[in-house]
C-alpha cells in the first residue's frame, strides 16, 4: 500500500473552514445575501460547508450553487444549477478543493465573467503552487509547495475529512 501523509486532519480542516468562513463575511459585510458556486464533487461539498460556517457567524444569507466542469476537457460546456439570473449584480464565490495547476479554476473564473457580478472571489482549501494560468485564490486554507509529480487529494468522509498528500 502507498504512503499517504496527511497535510490536514478532520480537525485542521474545520478551523480552515471557519477561517475562510470570516474572510467571507468580512468581505461581504455590508451584502444580504452571497451565492457560494462549488465546482463539483469536492469543491461543492467544501462549498457546503462553507454556507454553515458562514450563516454561523453572521447575517447572511448562502445561496448554494453547484458548477460542473469536466476537469479533463474544462473547454467543454459548463453547467451550473442556478440560473444565471440567480447570480447575476450579487457577490459570488467559487469554491475548489485544490488549487492543482488552476485550469479549472480558471474555466470556471470564465464562465461567471460572463454575467455581471457585484464581487467575485474564489475560496481553495488546498493551494499547490503549481499555477499553469494566472488565478490566485483570494481565500485559501493551506499553501503548499510540492513537486509537480506529488498529488494532494481531499477525502471528505463522515467523521474522517483529511487532505493527503500521494
Amino acid at each position: 500500500m502507498q504512503e499517504h501523509t496527511v497535510i490536514l486532519n478532520k480537525k485542521q480542516i474545520e478551523h480552515k473552514i471557519k477561517r475562510i468562513a470570516y474572510q467571507v463575511y468580512e468581505t461581504n459585510v455590508d451584502e444580504k445575501e452571497v451565492v457560494i458556486a462549488g465546482i463539483q464533487s469536492n469543491g461543492f461539498t467544501l462549498a457546503k460547508k462553507l454556507k454553515s460556517a458562514v450563516e454561523k457567524i453572521s447575517p447572511i444569507q448562502v445561496t448554494l450553487c453547484e458548477v460542473t466542469i469536466n476537469k479533463k476537457k474544462p473547454t467543454a460546456p459548463i453547467t451550473t444549477s442556478l440560473p444565471k439570473e440567480e447570480y447575476k449584480n450579487k457577490s459570488l464565490l467559487l469554491v475548489d478543493d485544490v488549487l492543482h495547476s488552476g485550469t479549472t479554476l480558471i474555466y470556471g473564473v470564465k464562465y461567471f465573467l460572463e454575467v455581471p457580478l457585484k464581487q467575485f472571489k474564489t475560496a481553495v482549501l488546498v493551494d499547490r503552487n503549481h499555477k499553469k494560468y494566472p488565478v490566485k485564490a483570494d481565500f485559501k486554507g493551506i499553501s503548499l509547495s510540492t513537486s509537480i509529480n506529488e498529488n494532494i487529494a481531499v477525502i471528505f468522509e463522515k467523521n474522517n475529512d483529511r487532505a493527503i498528500l500521494e
